[in-house]
């Protein structure tokens, strides 16, 4: 309902979503693309090819430093960076509306210990303890990725939310529902949380490319995913310069995950501009979706 609702009104949102989805098409058939690419080799196995070969028919986008089909291991990469933005903002967007959820409806002594939680957590200075995280883990996968990096993304959520459900349960609508007997589930269920899925939505955008971005941020300074045995979007970035592409002439090695990067985040941008054009009332009425 409420995605149909912004699919009608805003063709930012429109855009942003068609763009998503091809990605995520393309992310979702990428273990079938690269058996039309390279057969049954793996993308990561090094030595497959002859190191640095030219764009050609048999490689659209050449071949890398250790031999490897560079579109190949770009689908790989993309894929996995999908994966640990998906998994990421689901559990930070979970954990901020349990959080946000408890702290604006109950109030009192247990929204005053949610709230120093959520703001402690807010000042934790982020970047150096996901990387002395990282550098400290024996090795990080794609799952301990996303949970590091969602462990540090759900406060902002959570104090939206909070803000938002203490002033939707003022509302004379759950006042009606409190005297009618309705228990706190139906209330929460029936009357409060569909009036901040907008909200949630946006949430769930900003945080996947937030996710994305960060893995990208920790690859460009050596703190990734496995070396080169998991490929994502950031570490193909910082492979390629480690490798001096660009003084070696070779773009193509640097450019297209910058470019999916790019795409993910206007797309996922679009889609936060729609949901607020659909949603606030005096947004639509500057913008005249």
């Amino acid at each position: 309902m409420y995605l149909g609702d912004a699919w009608r009104r805003s063709q930012y949102f429109r855009m942003g979503s068609t763009l998503l989805l091809l990605i995520i098409l393309i992310a979702v058939t990428q273990p079938w693309l690269n058996r039309l690419l390279i057969g049954e080799l793996s993308p990561m196995t090094m030595g497959s090819f002859e190191s640095y070969l030219p764009s050609s028919p048999d490689h659209w986008l050449g071949t890398d430093r250790w031999g490897r089909d560079v579109l190949a291991v770009l689908l790989e990469g993309m894929r996995h960076s999908m994966m640990i933005g998906v998994l990421a903002a689901v559990v930070a967007t979970t954990v901020s509306v349990i959080i946000g959820f408890v702290a604006g409806y109950k109030g009192g002594r247990l929204d005053s210990v949610l709230r120093t939680v959520t703001d402690m957590v807010l000042v934790i200075p982020s970047l150096p303890l996901l990387i002395a995280l990282a550098a400290f883990l024996p090795r990080v996968n794609i799952p301990l990725m996303a949970m590091l990096l969602a462990a540090f993304s759900w406060p902002f959520a959570a104090r939206t939310i909070r803000s938002q459900v203490m002033s939707l349960k003022e509302r004379p609508y759950v006042d009606l529902a409190i005297t009618s007997d309705m228990n706190d589930r139906e209330i929460i269920f029936g009357e409060i949380l569909p009036n901040l899925l907008p909200y949630i939505g946006v949430g769930l955008a900003i945080s996947m490319g937030a996710a994305m971005l960060a893995e990208a941020g920790l690859a460009l300074i050596g703190i990734g995913l496995g070396g080169g045995n998991i490929s994502t979007l950031g570490q193909m970035i910082y492979l390629a310069m480690s490798w001096g592409a660009l003084g070696l002439g070779k773009w193509q090695l640097v450019f297209p995950p910058i470019l999916i990067l790019v795409l993910i985040f206007v797309s996922l941008n679009f889609i936060n501009i729609g949901l607020e054009q659909a949603f606030n009332p005096r947004l639509r009425g500057v913008t005249g979706e």
